[in-house]
């Protein structure tokens, strides 16, 4: 087997993965990806996308400058006979060298930051019929996702790190709250206790009283709460999301969001059950608007989607009418039913058969839904 890597990936002195083992995940990633191109009948593909990056690289790599961008400061190329590339500017290249590519076994391909020659650069080394995962004259598009959607023995266990890092980041954000605090305060106090553990925030959906009851995709807008907020957010590591949401309640829950909370958690469980290799999206869709109808709210599926898959993306797909993608093994999920102010969010992994949740929080109340006699937990609202 080539060595791939030359370091374990150690994290505040615990080692997440050995070096053994990590070179066993690239080393597979990099046949089936050759494998691929050899069945497409590519001479190799210029990877951008920093989640293909991520994928490919184990997570040793971190491309991504500007947050919000779908692109980094690098490219990769893996050509068809197998040689392995990456492509930066030469201001870029001694800090990628030191901090991101240096124990990994690509070649660096380096231009000036103002005369980028990836495409050229990479069809000379690989040949004309290249592949793209962004668009680009004379590049041949190409999806990635089927390669990544089933997750390694190592995968998962960067995966567990970060759940387990989120969820505990959620708790000691959710126990901050106070009345009188802005949603904006929310974001922060939420960002700073990702941001202090290495893990970058990505999505925040922070809602306080009644815009948690009046909107599903409530973004902040400085509204100081009173008694309800909501911290839904997504973050990420090692090009790997995560998805939770957790609430808090300064005074008795009404009965009626008791009760929301608890038929949420219901159709989480029947989302949950159905979740098996082999299913198709349509026939999960199908499942939460069933179990929605079964808790008295017909039709609540309407209003936002359901989830779906996540790994390398928030959400690799989601569960829609006529979807036809179907459930692998290996696979996390982030499910996210949601009723009227009340809500279920966690991010999971399928694993032979068995569910494994990587952002439980059994220091919050928990919810037991049953569906086919087992039972599937669901956080319930702290209540202050």
């Amino acid at each position: 087997m080539a060595r791939r890597i030359n370091r374990a990936l150690v994290v505040n002195g615990e080692t997440i993965v050995s070096e053994s083992a990590w070179n066993e995940e690239l080393e597979s990633k990099h046949q089936r990806l050759v494998e691929w191109l050899r069945a497409q009948r590519l001479e190799g593909v210029l990877i951008r996308r920093t989640e293909n990056v991520a994928w490919l690289t184990g997570g040793a790599v971190e491309v991504r400058v500007l947050t919000p961008s779908e692109t980094g400061v690098a490219s990769l190329l893996v050509t068809a006979d197998g040689k392995r590339y990456y492509f930066t500017t030469e201001n870029e290249g001694p800090r990628l060298h030191d901090e991101e590519f240096g124990a990994l076994d690509f070649e660096p391909v380096l231009f000036p930051w103002y005369a980028d020659d990836t495409k050229e650069a990479a069809q000379r080394l690989a040949g004309v019929e290249l592949g793209s995962d962004t668009p680009g004259p004379g590049l041949i598009p190409v999806n990635l996702y089927p390669l990544r959607e089933s997750l390694s023995e190592t995968e998962i266990a960067r995966y567990r790190w970060l759940g387990a890092e989120t969820a505990d980041a959620t708790v000691e954000s959710l126990h901050q709250v106070e009345p009188g605090l802005s949603e904006y305060d929310l974001e922060a106090i939420a960002a700073a206790n990702l941001l202090r553990r290495g893990i970058l925030p990505s999505v925040y959906l922070f809602a306080v009283d009644d815009r948690i009851f009046k909107y599903k995709h409530a973004v902040a807008r400085g509204k100081r709460l009173k008694n309800y907020a909501m911290l839904n957010l997504c973050s990420r590591k090692w090009g790997l999301a995560i998805s939770i949401t957790r609430f808090v309640h300064f005074g008795a829950l009404a009965d009626e969001l008791v009760g929301r909370f608890k038929s949420a958690a219901q159709v989480n469980a029947a989302l949950l059950d159905a979740t098996r290799v082999g299913a198709t999206s349509a026939q999960l869709f199908r499942v939460a608007q069933e179990a929605y109808a079964a808790e008295g709210f017909p039709g609540e599926e309407k209003y936002h989607h359901q989830g779906g898959p996540t790994g390398y993306g928030e959400r690799e797909w989601v569960a829609t009418p006529a979807g036809t993608q179907t459930v692998g093994n290996n696979q996390a999920f982030a499910w996210n039913p949601s009723i009227r102010g009340g809500k279920a969010e966690d991010t999971v992994v399928l694993r032979d058969g068995t569910i494994e949740w990587l952002t439980s929080t059994p220091g919050l109340p928990v919810i037991e839904a049953v569906v086919n006699g087992k039972v599937y937990p669901a956080a319930g609202v702290l209540v202050k």
